[in-house]
């Protein structure tokens, strides 16, 4: 799993002959807003412990820099944890992962609207533009990646299931680039449910898919921790040895599964939880470099299998 750590960055500027200007003790205090989802299921577990793991570093590293961390279940905590980190802490930048785009639209925009510098990850708001930095997986290439799996791998006339993820900008563009590359091939769509990136969201829709469908070929979960959730309800209904299952993120145990040969889980697609940490550590470098750091920063899928899964195996991770 690849990071671009600040270290990376001030080497970077060393061979390109560009001085990293040196924190004074004096300088003025930066205060930057993390505001995520909790860890309510594996990936946003790892995207935690980087989060926190990140703040941590930056913080000792950078005197001038404080961090404010806030973690919530739902939009609306969401939305009041940012109202409060402007109205009691007067951040001047927020890193804002949303829990989901349409509810967080309006807050973080109200955000730049006051002048703070605003970092978007992972999940895009619902209106363009409003960020001045964006970190993301790419979403489009994580659809298509599994897509191209599933074209390229099943028969004609092959049955497949989707879970979809909460409804996201993010989940859009994945389901987009999953249905464009299988355009055109005899791959059939049978259904498409959201299983909100859930574990018990999933085994209850993959109950519903297994009761409605007798003929499932393939299953793609767009999610390890939903992967898990539906291997438990094809093993509960005994069909194991009729579909397999794509998940994707890269979660340890998945993976480990794949080197091992398992059928059921033949491929997964990358989307590392440390890009929250990319995120964090370019907002900071907005306040204590000359770099620039707006635009679009985006980390590529690539497909996971049995030949190259030792290369994304690590058993020390939280994920």
């Amino acid at each position: 799993m690849k990071r671009r750590s600040l270290m990376k960055a001030a080497a970077l500027m060393a061979a390109m002959g560009i001085a990293a200007p040196a924190v004074a003790q004096d300088a003025e205090k930066k205060i930057i807003g993390v505001s995520i989802p909790s860890a309510t299921h594996g990936f946003m577990g790892g995207l935690n412990w980087h989060a926190q793991d990140t703040i941590k570093r930056l913080g000792a590293a950078y005197p001038n820099l404080e961090f404010v961390l806030s973690t919530a279940g739902d939009p609306a905590k969401q939305v009041n944890d940012i109202e409060d980190m402007m109205a009691t802490r007067n951040i001047d930048a927020l890193v804002v992962l949303p829990f989901e785009s349409e509810p967080l639209t309006a807050p973080v925009k109200a955000v730049k609207d006051a002048g703070k510098f605003v970092t978007v990850v992972d999940r895009g708001l619902s209106q363009e533009g409003i960020e001045d930095l964006y970190v993301a997986g790419d979403n489009t290439a994580f659809g298509r990646v599994a897509g191209e799996y599933f074209r390229d791998t099943l028969p004609a006339g092959a049955k497949v299931v989707v879970l979809r993820g909460i409804p996201t900008t993010l989940d859009n563009e994945r389901v987009d680039a999953f249905r464009a590359a299988l355009e055109g091939s005899e791959v059939q769509i049978l259904d498409m449910q959201h299983g909100n990136w859930n574990r018990d969201d999933a085994f209850a829709v993959m109950q519903d898919y297994l009761a409605k469908y007798p003929q499932i070929d393939a299953v793609w979960a767009a999610d390890d921790d939903m992967a898990i959730g539906v291997l438990e309800a094809i093993s509960a209904a005994n069909r194991q040895d009729e579909m397999w299952v794509i998940g994707g993120a890269g979660m340890k145990e998945i993976v480990k599964r794949i080197m091992d040969g398992d059928k059921q889980l033949p491929v997964n697609v990358t989307y590392p939880p440390a890009l929250i940490s990319s995120a964090i550590e370019m907002t900071a470098l907005n306040f204590v470099s000359n770099a620039p750091m707006t635009g679009r920063f985006i980390i590529s899928s690539q497909l996971i299998t049995p030949e190259n899964a030792e290369q994304f195996y690590y058993p020390d991770s939280p994920f």
